[in-house]
């Protein structure tokens, strides 16, 4: 039973882990394109 609960533990804070920096990845990735698409309809709307 305690090996069965460890490698259930092992696996769910490694799916954890594995998500969270998914989510950072992805947050910063949309974060960036969006400030460069406000930054370009600035520059249009100046012309």
């Amino acid at each position: 039973m305690d090996e069965q609960l460890r490698i259930i533990l092992i696996i769910i804070v490694s799916v954890s882990i594995f998500g969270l920096i998914t989510f950072v990845f992805i947050k910063n990735y949309i974060r960036n394109k969006i400030d460069f698409l406000v930054k370009k309809e600035k520059d249009k709307n100046l012309k």
